[in-house]
């Protein structure tokens, strides 16, 4: 439990473990929990999902035009608050890999300007490119089903990220990634795998087999691209993954459920 406290520090605001830095005690075990901390970040989208719908309904009771739930608005507080609960940990990575994958020229020069913590066009070319897929995606979703999609689609994201440490080779130096590196283990793999199956199927039933297929593709090709131009992976490759990861997820969640809403929904709901 101990890795499921750094896990939950480290990767979100929650005010448990050591937050960000690279000596909290348990991180070497933490990497297994990441889809249980992407599974408890969903559920706190889920909550806001719900809250807007209450205000929606309560407008609608009063006479007001309260149009929030399946609207861009929706969309665009349910992205803020997730990019507010991680700190923006995974954007920031995910920006400095588009500078450093699609700006440099050698995997040294490439090297430096992930450690750079200025940003250019690459990086905000993407960050905005990113955002808006998000938004429009989340938007899309279909009220049957979007709690479901807003719980699971964090989970599987954060899979992708120990898909990836656990896959190809680290070369960020001491950077934060390599705190989670210490104790090797393919057990962490297993667990956070096996997390991310029963929450697929609990949460959008057979269907959600696809988004995790998806994940696992983007997300390896993401650690094999980087590692042809890089040599391997940082903690900013990690962070890309998440953040491509959720927008690939949520993208397919959203067009599965164009015509028919309930294909993504969990078995037992009514």
């Amino acid at each position: 439990m101990k890795g499921l406290r750094s896990a939950l520090g480290f990767l979100t605001i929650f005010p448990v473990g050591s937050g960000h830095r690279a000596d909290t005690p348990g991180l070497a075990t933490a990497r297994g929990w990441f889809p249980a901390v992407g599974v408890l970040l969903g559920i706190g989208l889920a909550a806001i999902d719900l809250l807007l719908r209450w205000v929606h309904t309560a407008g609608s009771a009063a006479g007001v035009d309260a149009q929030v739930p399946g609207s861009i608005l929706s969309g665009v507080i349910l992205v803020v608050a997730l990019v507010a609960m991680t700190r923006a940990l995974h954007l920031d990575g995910f920006m400095d890999t588009c500078d450093a994958l699609l700006g440099g020229s050698s995997p040294e020069r490439r090297r430096r300007i992930l450690k750079d913590p200025a940003v250019g066009a690459f990086a905000v070319a993407g960050v905005v490119c990113l955002l808006l897929l998000k938004v429009a995606a989340v938007s899309a979703l279909p009220d049957q089903v979007r709690p479901w999609i807003l719980i699971l689609v964090p989970c599987i994201s954060r899979g992708g990220m120990l898909l990836v440490m656990e896959t190809f080779p680290y070369v960020g130096g001491d950077g934060l990634g390599a705190a989670f590196l210490k104790r090797p283990g393919r057990w962490q793999l297993i667990f956070g795998t096996t997390l991310a199956l029963l929450a697929g199927m609990a949460l959008a039933g057979p269907w959600s087999l696809l988004l995790l297929a998806l994940a696992v593709l983007t997300a390896w090709s993401i650690g094999d691209f980087a590692t042809r131009l890089l040599g391997g992976v940082t903690g900013d490759i990690y962070g890309a993954v998440n953040e491509t990861v959720e927008a690939v997820t949520f993208l397919c969640a959203a067009l599965l459920t164009i015509g028919v809403p309930n294909v993504l929904i969990p078995l037992w709901y009514p």
